[in-house]
């Protein structure tokens, strides 16, 4: 028998004696099933091991706490489990606004108690790990706050969305179906009732939120699933298109490593680089990556996406000509 159901006896018992329920072995035995003399050694494990007050009051045939004050202790967690908490308060502290770090400032007392029991301080657990990034949009506290809860309680959500493309400001009302971490920012994947189809919104873009009082129904999964995951980046789509990159093989000692997505495959090439395919929905992201890695990769197929590269890369040699360079400054031939 596993720690985990074990505490679960534990607690739903010393959660009866709380609301003076009284109970004892045979409720016990009975609502999760399991001998009475199992049971009994639960008992007697709480009074023994965990120090209850417990004390039998033979008028109600039950227990109570002689000590009304009681509480369980935590239940015992590895130093792995404890070391992964810390960590993912690090890695998201600075992406909402400081909720998440504050909620685990409130909440993290009896974790960093944890923590101590294998040696691990405070101080010394925020001076080894940080998080760092760029490109990123920081959500305001109060935005963050109203997008999680309006998505737990299945409430509307309003706001005010001003989308990059147009920047012009649209208000909105939406029924929050996910939230999605993605590069450091927090985007919502919501059904948006003016535009009656599901849509992503960045928190980040937000004003004015709201949430309402009125309540919705969520929709299945299948619905809006093809907005989260399928393609490579955060422009999903129900049609996928095939992408094939070729590194050359300096490249190609990193992009080995990498994991552009789940359902990549690579080849190696003859001349010692490889060829990275993926299914994309958009240009637009992939875009970016591809040119970030200069001569490095080419664009194998889609030719429609080649055709794209090569379009950008003749507007940026027009901004850069060849003839640019001052001839002072070029190395000597």
């Amino acid at each position: 028998m596993s720690g985990s159901i074990a505490y679960e006896r534990f607690i739903w018992f010393h959660e009866q004696i709380k609301a003076g329920r009284y109970p004892n072995a045979p409720r016990l035995a009975d609502h999760f099933e399991v001998s009475l003399r199992t049971a009994k050694r639960h008992i007697e494990f709480m009074r023994d091991r965990f120090g209850a007050p417990l004390i039998y009051h033979g008028e109600r045939r039950g227990y109570g706490y002689e000590d009304a004050s009681f509480e369980m202790p935590l239940m015992p967690v590895t130093s792995e489990e404890v070391l992964s908490v810390l960590i993912a308060r690090t890695l998201l502290s600075k992406t909402a606004g400081g909720v998440i770090s504050e909620a685990m400032r409130r909440s993290g007392q009896k974790l960093l108690e944890q923590a101590a029991r294998f040696g691990w301080k405070p101080e010394r657990l925020d001076e080894v790990f940080s998080a760092t990034g760029h490109g990123f949009s920081p959500v305001p506290a109060a935005v963050f706050q109203a997008a999680t809860r309006s998505l737990l309680d299945q409430k509307l959500l309003a706001f005010t969305y001003t989308s990059p493309q147009d920047e012009i400001p649209v208000y909105r009302v939406v029924e929050p179906h996910h939230l999605q971490y993605y590069m450091g920012s927090w985007v919502l994947i919501a059904r948006c009732r003016l535009r009656d189809e599901f849509r992503m919104f960045y928190l980040s873009r937000m004003s004015d939120w709201k949430m309402l009082h009125e309540t919705f129904t969520p929709l299945p999964k299948e619905t809006w699933q093809s907005h989260v995951k399928g393609a490579f980046g955060i422009f999903q789509g129900k049609k996928l298109i095939p992408v094939t990159l070729r590194f050359n093989p300096f490249r190609s000692r990193w992009i080995r490593q990498q994991t552009w997505h789940p359902d990549q495959t690579l080849r190696d090439t003859d001349d010692g680089g490889v060829e990275l395919s993926f299914p994309v929905a958009d240009f637009r992201e992939v875009k970016m990556m591809i040119l970030q890695f200069g001569a490095d990769v080419e664009v194998v197929s889609p030719a429609a996406l080649r055709a794209e590269i090569a379009e950008e890369i003749r507007k940026m040699i027009r901004i850069y000509p060849s003839g640019d360079a001052d001839a002072e400054n070029m190395p000597e031939g």
